[in-house]
């Protein structure tokens, strides 16, 4: 991942934990003031939440362990590959469209940041510009030209 979302995943984590699971206890609590539990559905509400919250936090504290942090800024070559800002001709409509390959759980295809897995990301690795690709979207078969590819 880049280090831009690897802060990004620290800051939700640090929100979760900091924030949002000392609410849901607070909110548990004057749930349980409220009676018997078995029929108290803000208490249900609560411990669902507090459940996910849980569950999400454990989920960043893995990926965050596991993640190797690479600086596309510190990257340099003609080929594509992780950290890559591409920019690709559609070779049916002649539309220019770029994108940045990021890990999984950076991706956001509204802001052109697409995952290494992905099979554009995919089709693209190692490819250089001039170089055309074929790959199968989920809108159907298109063709690319790379026009530029820069790590910044």
């Amino acid at each position: 991942m880049t280090p831009e979302g690897q802060q990004k995943l620290r800051d939700e984590l640090h929100r979760l934990r900091d924030i949002e699971m000392p609410q849901v206890v607070r909110d548990i609590g004057t749930a349980r003031e409220h009676g018997d539990l078995k029929e108290n559905a803000e208490y249900h509400a609560a411990k669902d939440r507090q459940g996910m919250i849980h569950a999400r936090a454990k989920y960043l504290e893995d990926s965050l362990s596991r993640a190797e942090v690479i600086d596309p800024s510190k990257l340099s070559g003609n080929t594509v590959k992780f950290g890559a800002h591409v920019s690709l001709m559609n070779l049916e409509t002649d539309e220019v469209v770029a994108y940045q390959i990021v890990g999984a759980e950076e991706s956001d295809i509204n802001i052109g940041r697409i995952s290494i897995s992905s099979p554009l990301a995919r089709a693209l690795i190692a490819k250089q510009v001039g170089d055309e690709i074929s790959v199968r979207l989920p809108a159907g078969n298109r063709t690319f030209e790379i026009q530029e590819i820069e790590f910044r």
